[in-house]
């Protein structure tokens, strides 16, 4: 049994393998996922660097600096309280992205976790599971996430929450779908002939064998959460003032559309791009 163990690492590492090099066929084939990957990554980065490279203080007000244009001294000018919009919409990017990053791994865990156990062994716990996973898709995703937000105490860690509680349904349901196709194929067949328990064919087949297209689920699941969160902040439900968050950032300057637009149009364009750029990619 140790050596099919070994066997089995061995073969997950070499689906990895595969995965990796078909990516990097597939962005150098696509133009239009590899210019996605690349917005991606350069929000990313700015998000990471940007506030190093460019050390002005998001939070601090500045009543001689109120509604500026953008200019030199403000690149993307400021906002009512005269807060630099560069500075909040860069730390902003690190909230936003974390946030949607969490979200996305908190219900695609969940999602996997449920959809295996149900597509694997079938029967009352498929039913029970599938039963709670339409209820789940039955109520309006974004009601939901209010109502969580609600009850729990507002922060970071509740908007993830969250999202993750109103995300992982679909994901269940993709992964059971997979399951259910993959554990009547030759090798698992195979795998049990040979003594394979039940969790080594779950941990080094199927989930392997499932990957590509849970990155797929996940970046297009990424698109929605960062709209989702920026919702929440919208509503003044999610991270709250003076932490900047592209949504709330919209929220805060919503009566100067006419009179500052810039404090609107910035963080709505990052808003838009990285959805789309995750979508694209997807």
């Amino acid at each position: 049994m140790l050596v099919l163990t070994h066997k089995s690492e061995f073969e997950v590492q070499g689906t990895k393998n595969k995965m990796r090099k078909s990516l990097l066929n597939s962005l150098k084939k696509n133009p239009s996922a590899s210019f996605a990957a690349g917005v991606i990554i350069f929000i990313s980065l700015s998000a990471i660097l940007g506030p190093i490279f460019y050390p002005v203080s998001p939070v601090s007000i500045d009543l001689e600096s109120i509604k500026l244009p953008p200019s030199l001294n403000h690149p993307l000018g400021t906002d009512s309280k005269g807060r630099d919009i560069l500075s909040r919409i860069l730390w902003g990017a690190r909230l936003s992205l974390g946030i949607s990053l969490g979200a996305a791994l908190g219900s695609i865990g969940i999602g996997i976790f449920l959809g295996v156990i149900s597509g694997y062994f079938g029967g009352k716990i498929d039913a029970i599971i599938m039963m709670l996973t339409d209820l789940t898709l039955a109520f309006p995703s974004l009601l939901l996430a209010i109502a969580i937000t609600i009850v729990l105490p507002p922060g970071t860690l509740t908007v993830i929450i969250a999202l993750s509680l109103i995300g992982w349904a679909p994901f269940a349901r993709l992964i059971r779908s997979l399951t259910i196709v993959q554990k009547e194929l030759m090798f698992i067949e195979a795998s049990r002939a040979i003594g394979c328990s039940n969790w080594q064919i779950i941990m080094f087949h199927l989930l392997p064998n499932s990957i590509s297209t849970i990155l797929v689920a996940l970046s297009l699941k990424m698109g929605s959460f960062i709209l989702a969160e920026a919702a929440l902040s919208f509503l003044g439900l999610g991270v709250q003032p003076p932490t900047p968050t592209w949504g709330g950032m919209i929220s805060l300057n919503r009566i100067y559309l006419y009179s500052a637009p810039w404090m609107i149009i910035f963080p709505g364009i990052a808003i838009a791009m990285t959805t789309f750029a995750f979508n694209l990619l997807g």
